[in-house]
């Protein structure tokens, strides 16, 4: 059985698909070590953007512009930090709240940049997983019933990094409280 390492990754974007909208920040750590991390901002690939994106994670198109990496460089950046936290006889996992959403804009970006995704076709959904653990409704799995349960009620602060270590949170404990139960 290939060891696996758990990667907790979020991003923050111009809007709701890749195709159209860019990515503008990826944060990502170790889920076992949430301060073995990276994170990004990157410069904007395409022009579009929904006001009420840009509103929530507090990312300026116009800033990023200047300061933000190349695309290119940015995602060479996150595959080497990958390459260097995930040893060779070892496989990684994609785990994100919401893993469809994030996963997304991160496949799209690797495939457009690199060519390649270091995670594969697949990513784990820290929401399927919950709903599956605990037997709540889907509508039960958004962070804010999630963290009432797992977090002292702490909220998605859409910055990709910090969200993504409080996800990585959230993922242990799921996995802690499900090793009790197991047969």
């Amino acid at each position: 059985m290939q060891n696996e390492v758990y990667i907790c990754v979020d991003v923050e974007t111009a809007g709701p698909i890749p195709g159209k909208y860019a990515m503008l920040s990826i944060g990502a750590c170790l889920v076992e070590d949430t301060n073995s991390t990276f994170y990004v901002e990157l410069q904007p690939d395409r022009s579009e953007f929904l006001p009420e994106a840009l509103a929530i994670s507090g990312l300026s198109l116009e800033t990023l512009k200047e300061d933000g990496i190349d695309p290119r460089i940015a995602m060479q950046n996150f595959a080497d930090w990958i390459n260097d936290v995930v040893p060779k006889d070892s496989r990684v996992v994609f785990v994100a709240l919401n893993a469809p959403f994030d996963w997304s804009f991160i496949n799209d970006y690797f495939y457009r940049y690199l060519g390649n995704n270091p995670f594969g076709h697949s990513a784990l959904d820290i929401k399927a997983f919950y709903m599956g653990f605990s037997g709540v409704s889907w509508c039960e799995t958004s962070m804010k019933h999630i963290s009432t349960f797992l977090l002292q009620e702490k909220h998605l602060v859409h910055n990709a990094l910090r969200d993504a270590q409080d996800q990585a949170e959230i993922f242990r404990e799921i996995r802690k409280l499900s090793q009790k139960v197991k047969p």
